[in-house]
């Protein structure tokens, strides 16, 4: 099993997938080849069980700036676009009320501040500010049990997507192969990428794959490969682990609370499954791992590739952890997978949300979870929240933490501009077709 490619894809994500599918449909590339080391695609972040199944448009999300809402927007929109056109029975999706829930007159002005001074009213026009009385038609549970006397205002929209990214990354995979230039290759592990004098050579366990132009889309192990080639050396990443809790049938849709400051990590909130509507999911936690992939010591080794063992690693990692907010967030989470306590010490984060909620109501979700890989900029002894992309010659490495899975039809557009450059114009983008099949279908208040 190899072969000789135009473009060599390496990994079967949401990421991955999603540039194949756009490179397939929408351009003119000849031979694409989509390379993946799992029997399945889809098979570790991007599972359904294993992400906050979000689809983020940066209108609940208050650590998100107005430029960051705005950039992040589009990209949630062409994947909206994308679902409401190629999904219409709702089985990769669910649409739900979401909102962001301020509790108390400081959180009470933030989220009011935010709304009719910040921008985030006109960015988002379904978005809407409601008081308790429509808090509790829309999510009892949130104002059952609550002391009447606290001030309660929800940032509110209807455009609450719940999204199996696994079901769409399959779902990418399956339109690409109707092309006769696509081929995909699962329960292939690339071990080495070489580059030559006509583009790269992938080296594989089944065999080598020679390719002009390569695109990894690896999570973690991207930056591995990225420095094995000489790229990325200022960057390092501080890998963290989400759980989950789960609970019977508290919410409708979703609930976030706000973000605390200096906290790349996503706000403790509460939402209804995907597939089982009944099941309420509340997370996530975050716990540093010394692992690239959860549950797997065999990436133990990866993890100390891409951790930085050399002094402006470990001085990046010192001044990190050294803040006076990350550093007993990060403490408080190790005790959230300690068996009996940990539902116990997590309890109060679920009662943000639903306060009536009592320690036996809620467990700990096994195998639920993902490592998100957290960027470390060793240069500026800084944590970026956000993607990493390294472009190489003819190559580019991807980096997707969140909301990678909810721009990945964004950055696939973007990477696909990238390739054409590559290519020295020899091939063509319909981008019009592209936005055609995507965001052109997102539902407009006025429709």
């Amino acid at each position: 099993m190899s072969g000789t490619y135009d473009l060599v894809i390496v990994g079967g994500g949401i990421s991955g997938a999603s540039l194949l599918y756009t490179t397939a449909k929408f351009t003119d590339i000849e031979s694409i080849a989509l390379v993946e080391k799992e029997p399945e695609i889809a098979a570790i972040n991007t599972h359904h069980t294993n992400n906050s199944q979000t689809l983020h448009f940066g209108d609940i999300e208050t650590n998100y700036t107005l430029e960051k809402a705005e950039d992040v927007k589009t990209g949630a929109e062409l994947l909206a676009g994308y679902l409401e056109a190629h999904d219409p029975d709702r089985e990769m999706h669910a649409r739900r009320s979401k909102m962001v829930l301020g509790v108390g007159d400081e959180e009470v002005a933030t989220l009011e501040e935010r709304y009719h001074e910040n921008g985030f009213g006109d960015l988002f026009p379904k978005l809407r500010p409601i008081g308790r009385e429509e808090i509790a038609e829309i999510e009892p549970k949130v104002v059952e049990g609550r002391d009447p006397d606290t001030d309660l205002l929800a940032l509110q929209t209807p455009d609450g997507y719940v999204v199996d990214y696994g079901a769409v990354a399959e779902s990418f995979v399956e339109d690409a192969r109707e092309e006769a230039t696509v081929d995909v290759y699962t329960g292939t592990e690339v071990e080495d990428v070489t580059e030559t004098t006509r583009g790269y050579t992938l080296t594989t366990d089944e065999g080598p794959f020679d390719c002009s132009v390569a695109v990894v889309a690896a999570g973690s192990h991207s930056l591995q490969i990225a420095q094995d080639l000489g790229y990325g050396e200022d960057l390092a990443l501080l890998p963290v682990a989400g759980s989950f809790f789960l609970a019977d049938d508290l919410l409708n849709g979703k609930v976030y609370t706000l973000q605390m400051k200096k906290l790349p990590f996503a706000a403790v909130h509460g939402d209804a499954d995907v597939h089982d509507g009944s099941v309420t999911r509340f997370g996530p936690t975050a716990k540093v791992v010394p692992t690239l992939e959860r549950g797997r010591v065999s990436t133990v080794g990866d993890f100390l590739d891409v951790f930085g063992l050399d002094p402006a690693s470990f001085l990046s990692y010192g001044n990190i952890l050294a803040d006076r907010v990350l550093l007993p967030y990060v403490v408080e989470n190790l005790v959230y997978d300690v068996p009996s306590v940990g539902a116990r010490a997590f309890l109060p984060d679920v009662r943000k949300v639903v306060p009536s909620v009592e320690v036996d109501d809620i467990e700990r979700a096994e195998g639920y979870g993902g490592v998100r890989p957290q960027i470390v900029d060793t240069s500026e002894k800084s944590l970026d929240m956000g993607e990493a992309k390294i472009v190489g010659d003819d190559v580019i490495f991807n980096i997707t933490p969140s909301p990678g899975a909810s721009t990945s039809l964004k950055n696939a557009m973007r990477d696909t501009r990238t390739l054409m450059d590559f290519f020295d114009g020899e091939y063509e983008f319909d981008e019009e077709a592209f936005r055609a099949d995507t965001i052109d279908n997102f539902p407009r208040p006025e429709a």
